[in-house]
């Protein structure tokens, strides 16, 4: 368990650091950084996929299209929803919107919960029911402040429970289903890439060692992400993956982003939400771990 863990924790560090590092790779537009994130990621999963197994998933459902070639409108779908996520990550921190975005992955927690009551007929706890409240203060403050949210929060915050749905739906949540989406990117990818200016790396140098460094740290990330998940419990995983959206604020507020005094009312009750289910969690994984141990 402890090394689940270390990798749990090594992944949502390594996301904290590409969230950073996008910073270090201007000029380069966030378009062009989600292309060259996604060309030198994509090869590096696909070795992993070789290496740990799990590439018959691909072949699976390589086969699964062939039969059904209508598939392919879902996987367009999935992928851009996918896309669209990478690209806000890449994009938010050189525009000043990483405060936004990250307030979008403190509300996911809560709008997976309401998701899975929707689409799945999933009931609420008692404390599921305290957190989704304490998140609805923070809403309507942000309502009464700004008359909405940002587009940046309302994308992660409700785009991607609609991908997971989706994924869900055409049988793909699975990492064959996570390659189908990255590979489906590519040609976009690569088209940010030579729409972009090929003079900026020439004058700066510094971008044929950062450019692929930015691909080792994604495609660790990622590996870290999926073999954590592997190694613990889902209760505890979902416990660690909280860790992340508090480091991409400490990042907003050392990229010179601030939160205003109006917006604490906002902020807060959302992070109380999120305590309170990080609380449940814990008090589940407390019983499992003495169920096992009597």
């Amino acid at each position: 368990m402890s090394k689940g863990v270390v990798l749990s924790v090594m992944a949502s560090v390594l996301f904290g650091v590409m969230y950073f590092y996008t910073s270090l790779l201007t000029p380069l537009s966030g378009e062009e950084i989600f292309g060259w994130r996604m060309l030198l990621t994509v090869p590096c999963v696909t070795l992993f996929m070789m290496i740990s197994g799990d590439w018959p998933l691909v072949c699976q459902i390589g086969r699964r299209l062939r039969q059904k070639p209508a598939l392919l409108i879902g996987m367009l779908l999935s992928s851009t929803l996918l896309g669209a996520q990478l690209l806000l990550f890449m994009w938010a921190p050189l525009h000043g919107r990483s405060l936004e975005v990250s307030l979008g992955y403190f509300l996911l927690p809560l709008t997976m919960i309401v998701t899975g009551r929707i689409a799945y007929g999933e009931h609420l706890s008692r404390l599921q029911k305290i957190a989704a409240f304490c998140a609805l203060v923070g809403v309507a403050n942000e309502l009464y402040r700004v008359g909405s949210f940002s587009w940046e929060t309302l994308l992660v915050a409700l785009g991607y429970p609609v991908y997971f749905v989706l994924r869900r739906r055409l049988g793909n949540d699975n990492l064959g289903g996570l390659w189908f989406d990255m590979a489906l990117l590519l040609p976009i990818a690569t088209w940010f890439i030579l729409n972009g200016d090929p003079s900026v790396v020439a004058e700066h140098p510094r971008l044929y060692l950062l450019i692929p460094l930015l691909g080792m740290i994604s495609a660790s990330a990622l590996v870290s992400y999926i073999l954590a998940s592997r190694l613990l419990a889902f209760s505890l995983f979902g416990l660690l993956s909280y860790v992340e959206p508090v480091l991409l604020v400490g990042v907003a507020l050392l990229l010179g982003e601030s939160i205003g005094r109006d917006e604490w009312l906002t902020y807060l009750p959302i992070w109380v939400a999120v305590l309170v289910l990080v609380f449940e969690g814990s008090k589940h994984l407390l019983a499992h771990r003495r169920r096992n141990a009597a």
